[in-house]
């Protein structure tokens, strides 16, 4: 049987987007691992390589490459901003240097863009489009014997110069089937995944599209999870966190399964975190969870403007997700929420709309979520429907590697000059907070010079909403950012 090796590549801070989280799905940590079982599973001398988990360089990684020298190289591409070129720099490099496997990308990024990735990169062999497991595997079997790869289902590649999609695979009616993931590390918390992608269709979100062949959301059963989780404890974990875009699933039959599940693993005294939709959440699963050990909860709740809401298609209201953040805390769970302040189709009175909703639930109360809440803008990238809607009306200007960005004009002017200059005061906060020797660093902070800043961003955001209503967008930018970086400083200062 062939050698393979799957790789997680390095990635690099992005500078503009240093805070932005939205590159690519949180379950994204776990594809090389799925990747690496699936060909362990099917008989393949396999190593899996975590060049993310352990801070490589692309140097590094290519000299670790070259030594293995499989024959079968699959990699989980990420988009990583402005410094994804370097990754496919790393892909002709190896070319150059005598690699002669083939290299094959998986994951979100290269389904949604797999056209341009094999016109412009002849350092790349293949992708597999949408669910990967079994496409890897046929392909690995295709190579092991010698034999032709591009009528395989869900793999596309090029022929004479041309290229070559064969039809989207069908995601696996049953994820139980999938081998537990390869993990590089268990300390700290470690990420399961329980079930695979979402039965909504928020116009930001790649999900939709990346199992568009098959059901929006499948459920692993509680006893796969369970015995998953199970196996991981014996080794010592005790901190786990769903990836799942939505852990609880729709409708009774989603209820049943995740109680049956906080039924298998409460006994296994562990903590855990989730993500999850408002309505999904009662009084009967709080319960369950908080017994089952959970702490920590993600809600996608997005925007406090009713219009904003069905613009992203969230198909959720405003008091919904009121309502769900206060079950949360009378069940002692103080929930973090997904927030999107900016959006290109939003207005003045939608901004006035968010704060209120902010202020109402007690959501602006510390300084780390304050300056992440406040400054989060849509991001539209390939694959979404936002970013089709958008290059439909031709508001979109295609930017990053392959077009994968979209930036998309604001409809108002005040909302544009509002983000520019809120979201400069938030990451400037923000990157202080990440300075060890910053009176706001985040893991050691001056509780009381916290509370200023926070109290700044907050009274900074209103003063600017009052100002833009009454006299519309004004100012040089840079005067105004000027101003801001001086009164941040001053609070800094004031230990």
């Amino acid at each position: 049987m062939i050698n393979t090796v799957v790789l997680e590549h390095p990635r690099m801070p992005s500078t503009k987007r240093f805070n932005d989280i939205a590159n690519t799905p949180l379950w994204s940590c776990l594809m090389g691992g799925y990747a690496a079982a699936a060909l362990d599973r099917a008989g393949f001398h396999t190593r899996f390589m975590d060049g993310a988990q352990g801070g490589w360089s692309f140097r590094e990684t290519e000299e670790k490459i070259l030594c293995s020298a499989p024959a079968l190289l699959c990699i989980n591409a990420v988009y990583f901003w402005e410094h994804t070129i370097l990754f496919f720099d790393f892909l002709e490099d190896l070319k150059k240097k005598g690699f002669n496997g083939h290299i094959n990308l998986f994951g979100f990024f290269p389904t949604l863009v797999y056209g341009e990735i094999l016109e412009k990169w002849s350092a790349v062999d293949s992708v597999a489009v949408g669910e990967f497991e079994h496409t890897l595997v046929e392909l690995a079997n295709r190579l092991d014997k010698g034999e032709a790869f591009h009528g395989i289902e869900g793999l596309a590649s090029r022929k004479n110069g041309g290229l070559i999609k064969t039809p989207v695979r069908s995601p696996e009616k049953n994820p139980d089937h999938f081998a537990f993931p390869w993990r590089s590390s268990l300390e700290g918390t470690v990420t399961v995944l329980a079930s695979r992608g979402c039965y909504n269709h928020c116009s930001f979100c790649p999900v939709p599209s990346f199992y568009n062949q098959g059901p929006l959301w499948r459920g692993r059963t509680p006893e796969n999870i369970a015995l998953e989780m199970s196996q991981l404890v014996a080794r010592g974990v005790k901190n786990f966190y769903f990836a799942d875009p939505n852990f609880i699933g729709p409708g009774r039959r989603g209820k049943k399964r995740v109680l049956d599940l906080l039924t298998l693993i409460e006994p296994l005294n562990i903590r855990f975190g989730m993500e999850t939709r408002p309505a999904d959440l009662d009084d009967e699963i709080l319960e369950k969870l908080t017994a089952a050990g959970f702490n920590s909860l993600l809600m996608g709740i997005e925007s406090g403007s009713e219009r904003v809401l069905g613009n992203l298609n969230k198909q959720s209201a405003a008091r919904a997700g009121a309502g769900a953040i206060a079950l949360c805390r009378r069940h002692g769970i103080e929930p973090e929420i997904g927030f999107l302040m900016f959006v290109p189709d939003s207005s003045v009175a939608d901004l006035r709309a968010n704060m209120a909703f902010l202020m109402e639930n007690n959501l602006l109360d510390r300084l780390e979520r304050t300056a992440n809440l406040m400054c989060h803008c849509q991001i539209v990238l390939a694959g979404t429907s936002g970013y089709a809607a958008f290059e439909q009306l031709n508001r979109l200007e295609k930017s990053g590697l392959f077009g994968f960005e979209g930036e998309v004009t604001f409809l108002d002017p005040g909302v544009e000059w509002m983000a520019r200059r809120v979201v400069f005061a938030c990451h400037t906060v923000l990157r202080s907070m990440s300075d060890k020797k910053s009176p706001i660093y985040w893991d050691m902070p001056d509780m009381t010079v916290s509370q200023k800043v926070n109290d700044y961003l907050v009274d900074l955001f209103f003063r600017l909403l009052d100002r833009v209503e009454t006299r519309g967008p004004e100012e040089n930018l840079f005067d105004m950012e000027k101003e801001i970086s001086q009164d941040i400083s001053g609070l800094l200062k004031s230990v």
